[in-house]
């Protein structure tokens, strides 16, 4: 079997949370449950890295607006990490060309980053935290269903990954303007902060008069 849809899953996932994806799948190939994972995923040392990274992101992914801070520095590592683990799937079945299967995956993460950044935005818009740490915890259950069922069903996950990119970008483009409410917003506390460290001294306004 080709392993386009299994590329094309993991491509969707990583640009979620990239880390539950190497962890899974590496925790798969090593305890034996799956003979689809490169080894280079099943290393002690990779495993260790991407379980403590899935922590910290975890944690972050859960606060208003450190989500949408972890998600901007993440703009280039998950898709990038979308695509080295595609790769890596595709050597490993040997049924579509490296390079190939790491611009599906890259292309794939990116896409599913940019509508989970953009859903973020529109949910930091509220001022209560829940609605995040709903999102997160959804967000990291849909990545643990989609993945395992990838390993053992491949076509299927892929179809259930492409209906949720799509029905994310529909969203994001339906809170369009809710995202352009937290884009301005963001812009004025930079601003407000710039003036406050450029602002007067204590004691009364500057210039005087």
């Amino acid at each position: 079997m080709s392993v386009i849809p299994l590329v094309f899953t993991s491509g969707w996932a990583s640009g979620i949370n990239a880390y539950a994806v190497v962890l899974l799948l590496g925790l798969f190939g090593a305890t034996g449950v799956s003979d689809e994972v490169p080894a280079a995923l099943q290393r002690t040392d990779v495993l260790i890295v991407a379980g403590v990274l899935f922590l910290c992101e975890a944690v972050a992914d859960k606060i208003p607006y450190v989500d949408s801070v972890w998600d901007t520095a993440h703009t280039v590592i998950r898709p990038v990490a979308g695509a080295v683990v595609a790769a890596l799937l595709a050597g490993e079945s040997g049924s579509l060309p490296e390079l190939a299967a790491g611009a599906i995956g890259g292309s794939t993460a990116l896409m599913s980053h940019l509508v989970k950044a953009g859903t973020r935005m529109a949910v930091n818009t509220s001022p209560e935290p829940f609605s995040n740490i709903g999102m997160s915890v959804a967000e990291d259950l849909g990545v643990a269903g989609v993945i395992t069922f990838a390993l053992f069903n491949p076509v299927a996950a892929a179809v259930i990954a492409a209906v949720l990119l799509v029905l994310g970008i529909v969203t994001v483009l339906f809170l369009a303007s809710r995202i352009r409410r937290f884009l301005r917003r963001r812009a004025q506390r930079r601003e407000e902060r710039r003036l406050a460290g450029t602002g007067s001294p204590k004691g009364g306004p500057w210039p005087p008069g």
